[in-house]
């Protein structure tokens, strides 16, 4: 089980950009692809962004398409989610996730292991 930890939440107004930040000690994220979700009160969780172990790869959601970036740095052991002209309705918790299989998910079901969140509130 890969310990992941979120980090980089907080509140923002309409517009502003926030990163977040996903960390593992004791393991290697290059070993696995990674992706990141999120989830509203009263909703599902649902997909943001994914990349793939290498970094080649990357997919996103509509919603995050053009405004959100997801990277990976192999050496630092970290993957990120620069998030700009955030909205209202990107207001939620914030799920790094790890996946054993090869290539990029996009689905909850393909990731193994789950970091505890990171809230991001957006206000106008």
């Amino acid at each position: 089980q890969v310990p992941l930890v979120e980090s980089g939440g907080g509140l923002a107004q309409v517009g502003d950009s926030l990163r977040l930040a996903c960390a593992a000690s004791g393991h290697t994220l290059s070993n696995y692809g990674m992706g990141w979700f999120r989830q509203a009160p009263g909703k599902e969780r649902e997909f943001v962004a994914a990349i793939s172990r290498s970094g080649v790869a990357t997919r996103y959601a509509d919603s995050a398409k053009g405004r959100f970036l997801i990277s990976r740095d192999n050496l630092q052991n970290t993957v990120s989610l620069q998030m700009h002209r955030l909205q209202l309705e990107d207001t939620a918790v914030y799920y790094c996730a790890a996946s054993k299989h090869l290539g990029v998910r996009m689905f909850a079901a393909g990731y193994d292991d789950w970091g505890q969140g990171t809230q991001v509130t957006v206000s106008s």
